[in-house]
């Protein structure tokens, strides 16, 4: 099935050329490494984009340089469906569904299926780093407390892209904190090594351009589904301003309080994540919809919390369409028309960010009573935590990128 799929996939990008673009960015960035190029002066493709992330990230990617284009292009397919099972793999180990997790048939089952959910097939066809990311997050922090380097991998990630370092927080806020600064060490070592390698990049970058939002796209495009896209279009702006800043700042506080309150009363690290997760795409400048990757381990907690309730499976159900209805492309939103879009077109054009904000009001409901593990997802759920020293809190288990 996943071959059906793949195949199908190629005979798309027949009859609507794929364009594959960040792909391409990506080989630009390795080839100004190897090259010693100016890293943040070049731009690529018919829309003309720049590099964006760390220095770091560029050394990763000079990789890329040493094969054709054409070569390139199908090896990231190939490499992100590969990536792709791998975060099912570790979507269900995390939720408690190990059965599921160490059964190929059915990791290529969903891996085939899983291809053409919004985010993924949007990571696909602009040759994007998004899969690679949750997996190295989401294998970090499923490991047991105590585990040797736990974070460093997170660490890194932030270092390739600066969004994952709130997973750092998240285990400091939850009382990992030796992990947090094994996060932080992990983050240091990418700066310091890009440093070494690409030190005027590197100033350029650290001092300017890691503060230049504009390079990365127009913030009021429906690509945009984090809270500040929602914003602009709800508000008819291309600039939300302070009305942005104020709500970042509540939802980055609150999210990250609802991330420790499901960890500490429920024990369920994988939630405590995901809450996490959902957090930092909420707030952050631009969360393009394929940044939304971390939709995979989502539904595979909401399918461990099922069970046999029938309404539970509804909101499986209507998750997953959530993720599959590509609602903000079928919209009429060339040029301006998204800062026009009526009342009704709002949440169609902005699927992501209102299923963000529910899934965060839904989890501090959930959690609003005493201390305790009770209706927890599963009683064999890897997503619990070892208990920690405070017996109180007694989590058994652990959990993108």
């Amino acid at each position: 099935m996943l071959g059906l799929s793949l195949a199908a996939l190629y005979a798309l990008s027949l009859v609507v050329q794929l364009p594959m673009s960040d792909i391409e960015v990506y080989r630009a960035e390795g080839q100004a490494a190897a090259t010693g190029g100016d890293l943040y002066g070049f731009t690529v493709t018919k829309w003309a984009l720049p590099a964006t992330y760390p220095p770091f990230a560029a050394l990763l990617f000079i990789p890329t340089t040493w094969v054709s284009l054409t070569t390139l292009k199908v090896t990231c397919v190939l490499v992100n469906a590969a990536l792709l099972a791998l975060l099912i793999h570790l979507s269900c180990k995390a939720a408690g569904l190990r059965r599921a997790a160490y059964s190929a048939p059915l990791v290529l089952v969903t891996t085939a299926l899983g291809l053409w959910l919004e985010p993924v097939f949007q990571t696909v066809v602009f040759g994007q780093i998004n899969l690679a990311l949750a997996c190295l997050v989401l294998w970090d922090l499923s490991r047991p407390d105590g585990a040797r380097f736990k974070g460093f991998a997170t660490g890194l990630a932030a270092g390739i892209k600066l969004t994952p370092a709130i997973f750092a927080v998240y285990l400091l806020i939850t009382g990992r904190v030796k992990a947090a600064f094994t996060a932080l060490a992990g983050f240091v070592v990418s700066v310091l090594l890009g440093a070494l390698v690409l030190p005027t990049a590197s100033v350029e970058f650290w001092t300017r351009r890691m503060f230049e939002t504009q390079r990365v796209g127009k913030v009021w495009i429906v690509d945009n589904q984090s809270l500040q896209g929602l914003l602009a279009r709800l508000l008819h702006t291309t600039a939300p301003g302070m009305w942005w800043l104020a709500a970042a700042a509540v939802t980055g506080a609150a999210g990250l309080w609802v991330a420790r309150r499901v960890y500490v009363r429920r024990g369920l690290d994988l939630w405590g994540v995901l809450a996490t997760a959902v957090t930092a795409l909420l707030v952050s400048p631009i969360s393009w919809s394929h940044h939304w990757v971390w939709c995979i381990p989502l539904l595979a907690a909401l399918i461990a919390h099922a069970r046999r309730d029938v309404w539970r499976w509804a909101l499986v159900a209507a998750v997953t369409v959530a993720f599959a209805a590509r609602s903000m492309w079928a919209l009429h939103h060339r040029g301006t028309l998204a800062l026009h879009f009526s009342w009704w077109q709002q949440p169609l054009a902005a699927p992501y960010p209102v299923l963000g904000l529910a899934l965060l009001a839904a989890l501090a409901w959930w959690t609003r009573g005493a201390s305790g593990r009770a209706d927890a997802p599963t009683g064999r759920s890897a997503a619990r935590l070892p208990a920690p020293r405070v017996d109180a809190r007694r989590p058994s288990g652990s959990p993108t990128g």
